[in-house]
């Protein structure tokens, strides 16, 4: 079965691309041939062909934003929102091989077992179209005014002001030009988003009427709430005239001409006359509001705008209150998005910052992701917390939603304020941040926060098996699958030809004090001892096998262990030398470490499976063990560490 896909989030970073990579997973793993088109925020790409649609069996959309249907008219379709695509990617596979999608139709909404079925809140999925295209404006503006005032900016008695005749001034003009576009630009997707391009003229007029309030008579604007008004209204007129039935030698000029223009004077007129003064005076009475926050309410405010930005991490309720604050800039308060890019950092920074503290809560899947989700922090994007809630919700998100909100509340009692809609410490470094300092100590101790309190609630973890890359070259694990390591010692007690370690390690084939300088050298020390025990036929040929394992990811597992391994047909049996370098070497190890004890692990062609899993199966438990590896450091002769190697069973 060959299948195609598009995913797509309001946003276009995090979201977009862990769905497109779960598709792929699921399609692997159910034997199905998918090309996933990810729509993100750098455009399309992965894009499908006419061939690829046309060969294909079915089409599955995980998007939260609207995804234009004409290329895909007349095949098996499942809609679903992106966070399907991430969690429920399987299932939606699923449904195409047993029949459930449904006729993909041109401008219609998708129906599911011949009833009408909304796979995801249409306003939800309007609102987030205009959102996504919303945000890049709002970043450039925020940004432009930002790096302006920062370096352009002189003290007055009005604050920090640009002077006029500075290029500064310029700059601040630019970011302020790319501001007013933000409301025609939300009113214009929303409106397309529903009645496609027909709708995109009148909605973007009507956006630009209700950000300008000298067309009803206001000194006041209708702001980003009459926006939202503009572009459902825009929309669902365009949607009504498209659907008249009219004279075939109308219907060519329908899309460019008549629909536009008429859903461009009803969306017009009734801002005019009707709906515009009362938005402005709505909107006026909610920005007055929130600036007259002082004590008591600005702190439940933070808490409120905090808990909503780490529930769902990127989802509807984070954008419901992302949007909130991206409006309050161009109303000039800072305030509101000020908390928020404290609180878009806190979840993945702290949770990367939870695995470096206690390592025994977690996987080594989930401390390798620990360290992207640091990152991901840095840049503002709170997706990276995902894969944390994904797998332990009930303990994660509670936690998140603390260290958010303690984050959140520390930023609005400092005075922390937004320029652009985006969070994170890479705002507050390219200078759109006011109070910069309390701005970091709140991301901080808002992160610190998240982390003790998900390692306090989290139970510590079973480790099966020592964080070793297999043969296969397989990134490092730490934690081998319960039924993996029963599977494991099933077969060693079946296989009597080793049941410890020291039936494969000799006397001769431990070297208590490696003098190699650099990897490379140290490698070439065990394998002599291995050619001279007869276990290997050819040094150049086995080292071959181990340079090009290394090549593919370091043997380097970190603690100070390097653990080269092999299969191949100069292998008379399987064996392990073992060396202790007393000064280290580099091993590029995954912590960083130097190795200082090193396994070599010599197996087969024939017989690298089964040996290959009972060779790590006994080292797994003693490597853990810190107390273990200082004893195999301070041994100092062979037969103090075969000893020691004769507890390893």
């Amino acid at each position: 079965m060959k299948v195609v896909a598009v995913t797509a989030c309001p946003v276009g970073i995090a979201h977009t691309y862990m769905a497109a990579e779960n598709l792929q997973k699921a399609a692997d793993k159910l034997g199905v041939e998918i090309k996933v088109e990810t729509q993100g925020s750098v455009g399309a790409e992965n894009v499908l062909t006419a061939e690829d649609i046309k060969q294909a069996d079915g089409v599955i959309f995980a998007a939260d934003k609207s995804i234009e249907k004409e290329r895909f008219v007349g095949k098996p379709l499942v809609e679903a929102g992106v966070q399907d695509g991430i969690h429920r990617a399987e299932e939606l596979i699923q449904q195409l091989r047993d029949g459930k999608g449904e006729t993909a139709k041109a401008g219609k909404t998708v129906e599911s077992n011949g009833k009408q079925e909304k796979k995801q809140n249409p306003v939800y999925k309007h609102l987030m179209n205009g959102v996504s295209f919303m945000i890049p404006f709002i970043v450039v503006g925020g940004l432009l005014m930002a790096i302006s005032l920062s370096l352009g900016g002189v003290p007055s008695e009005e604050g920090l002001v640009v002077p006029d005749d500075s290029i500064w001034k310029t700059v601040e003009n630019i970011g302020g030009a790319a501001f007013s576009f933000m409301v025609p630009i939300l009113a214009g997707f929303i409106a397309m988003s529903i009645a496609d391009r027909p709708g995109l003229a009148p909605g973007m007029v009507g956006g630009f009427i209700a950000a300008n309030g000298s067309f009803y008579g206001s000194e006041a604007d209708a702001g980003f709430i009459g926006g939202i008004i503009a572009g459902f209204l825009a929309g669902y007129v365009a949607l009504g005239i498209k659907k008249l039935k009219v004279p075939k030698a109308i219907q060519p000029v329908m899309p460019i001409i008549i629909i536009p223009v008429l859903a461009s004077l009803v969306v017009g007129l009734s801002f005019a006359f009707l709906i515009g003064e009362p938005v402005a005076a709505l909107f006026e009475a909610l920005t007055v509001w929130l600036e007259g926050m002082q004590g008591t309410s600005t702190i439940v405010l933070a808490l409120i705008l905090g808990g909503m930005i780490s529930f769902d991490m990127g989802g509807p309720v984070n954008k419901v209150a992302f949007l909130f604050g991206s409006a309050m800039i161009t109303e000039g308060n800072f305030a509101i998005m000020g908390a928020i890019a404290v609180a878009i950092a806190v979840p993945p920074i702290g949770l990367g910052l939870a695995t470096f503290l206690n390592k025994n809560k977690y996987e080594q899947a989930e401390i390798e992701a620990g360290k992207a989700s640091f990152t991901m922090g840095l840049f503002g994007i709170t997706e990276g917390a995902i894969p944390f809630a994904a797998k332990d919700p009930l303990r994660v998100i509670p936690s998140i939603m603390v260290g958010s909100m303690t984050g959140a509340v520390i930023a609005m009692l400092g005075g922390v304020g937004g320029r652009v809609a985006h969070g994170g410490p890479i705002v507050g470094v390219l200078g759109a941040i006011d109070q910069l300092l309390i701005f970091f100590i709140a991301i901080a101790v808002g992160a610190i926060v998240a982390a003790l309190v998900v390692n306090f609630i989290k139970k510590d973890i079973s480790r099966g098996a020592v964080p070793v890359a297999d043969g296969a070259g397989n990134t490092a694990v730490e934690a081998e699958p319960e039924a993996t390591v029963a599977s494991v010692e099933q077969k060693t007690a079946q296989d009597e030809s080793f049941n410890k370690l020291t039936d494969l390690v000799t006397m001769d084939l431990i070297a208590p004090s490696l003098q190699g300088v650099k990897r490379d050298d140290v490698i070439d020390e065990l394998l002599l001892h291995l050619r001279e025990q007869h276990v290997i036929d050819s040094e150049a040929s086995f080292k071959e096998v181990i340079l090009a394992r290394e090549a593919q990811s370091t043997t380097g597992l970190g603690m100070n262990v390097a653990i080269p391994h092999g299969k191949s047909g100069s292998v008379r049996k399987p064996a392990v030398a073992f060396g202790v370098h007393r000064d280290g070497v580099d091993w590029h190890s995954l912590d960083g470490t130097s190795a200082k004890l090193i396994f070599m692990i010599a197996v087969p062609e024939e017989r690298a499976g089964d040996d290959h899993l009972k060779i790590l199966q006994l080292l797994s438990r003693k490597l853990m063990d810190d107390t273990f590896r200082e004893h195999l450091l301070q041994a100092e002769t062979k037969e103090e560490l075969y000893q020691l190697l004769d507890q390893i069973e």
